[in-house]
């Protein structure tokens, strides 16, 4: 527990809120798959898209996939409905937006 509390302090102390999200995002961004679906899902903005239609597209197992869903959702930068047996994923349009303001922020400096 008390490394816990040194962890959380030594971040607060060195890291700001937007130093967090930056890496967040990047990391999420870090694998050509996650850049596919992302760029996948911004080219159909105007429907959302079941994960069946992007297995179509990757020659990846539906589990990898389904994985790399998991982290664009843990980043916050889409969002999935459930509609059994269905998922269907979009942008999750604020974080999107925030996403490209700070990491656009990040690369102009």
């Amino acid at each position: 527990m008390r490394n816990d509390l040194y962890l959380q302090v030594m971040k607060k102390s060195y890291y700001t809120d937007n130093q967090a999200k930056v890496a967040q995002y990047a990391k999420a961004l870090s694998n050509p798959v996650r850049v596919f679906i992302l760029d996948f899902l911004i080219k159909n903005a105007d429907k959302c898209c079941y994960s069946g239609d992007m297995a179509e597209e990757l020659p990846i197992a539906r589990s990898t996939l389904s994985e790399h869903l998991k982290e664009l959702k843990k980043a916050g930068l889409i969002q999935g409905e459930i509609n059994p047996p269905y998922i269907k994923y979009c942008i999750n349009r604020e974080n999107w937006a925030e996403a490209k303001a700070l990491l656009g922020g990040f690369f102009e400096r």
